[in-house]
């Protein structure tokens, strides 16, 4: 494991709104992850700032379940998931498409743009969370579906136990790999997403220039509170930069 967030490159504003889109694991729901805002704020108060933004997964039928119909990202074709499982490149496009929809949401309505919102999520939301920071050639057709004039890049992009899907298309703009640095946590013993996905991904992200922040944890597909510090940490120094905040 290495880096470190105070490498990576800060925003110099703490001002301007920011906020932080999160998405849920397969079969969850939004109230999943939604106690992150009072997590990360406790552990970084400058991130009681945020808009936290806990989008739903849509219905799909998911092969691994025998077809069965549950909230999911994608569908899944192989499990565990190791590298080289098969992707669901159609509804992988898709969700990307609906989290970009979120995006455009939150500018108009809260003045939020791309490059003051963190975008991270947990096991399948972080495989979008992932290809939607990253994936060059997905992004350039999204960009053309929603008529954007310019490349606008996340601030930065949290992966919790997730994986890189689209491996053979990956690619990364020159603006996403300086502008949207990664935190990347993982459990030793994932039994599910296996651990050995966070080297594969980690090392596509670095070997086109991305700033990665990646660390492994004693546990299997779960949160651990450590990961959670890193996380908040992470989080504010990207959006809200190095300087420390002074007693009242």
């Amino acid at each position: 494991m290495s880096g470190t967030a105070a490498a990576f490159s800060t925003s110099s504003s703490t001002t301007k709104p920011a906020a932080i889109i999160f998405l849920h694991g397969l079969g969850d729901t939004p109230a999943g992850w939604s106690s992150l805002q009072s997590i990360l704020p406790s552990l970084r108060p400058r991130l009681s700032n945020l808009k936290y933004v806990f989008p739903p997964a849509p219905t799909v039928s998911i092969t691994i379940n025998g077809g069965m119909q549950m909230p999911g990202w994608f569908d899944l074709y192989d499990w565990p998931i190791g590298v080289g499982s098969k992707d669901d490149n159609d509804g992988l496009e898709k969700a990307v498409l609906q989290i970009e929809d979120v995006v455009t949401r939150l500018n108009e309505e809260e003045g939020i743009p791309k490059s003051r919102i963190v975008l991270g999520g947990f096991s399948q939301g972080g495989a979008v969370a992932l290809l939607a920071a990253y994936n060059e050639q997905l992004c350039r057709r999204v960009q053309e579906e929603e008529e954007e004039e310019e490349e606008d890049v996340y601030a930065g992009c949290v992966g919790l136990s997730a994986w890189m899907t689209m491996p053979d298309k990956f690619s990364v703009s020159e603006l996403s790999s300086k502008g949207t640095p990664m935190f990347w946590g993982h459990g030793r013993y994932d039994d599910k997403v296996l651990f050995e996905q966070q080297a594969f991904g980690v090392d596509k992200l670095r070997s086109r220039g991305v700033q990665v922040m990646d660390e492994a944890y004693p546990m299997g597909h779960e949160s651990h509170p450590d990961e959670m510090m890193a996380m908040a940490t992470f989080v504010d120094r990207v959006l809200f930069g190095e300087e420390e905040e002074k007693d009242s």
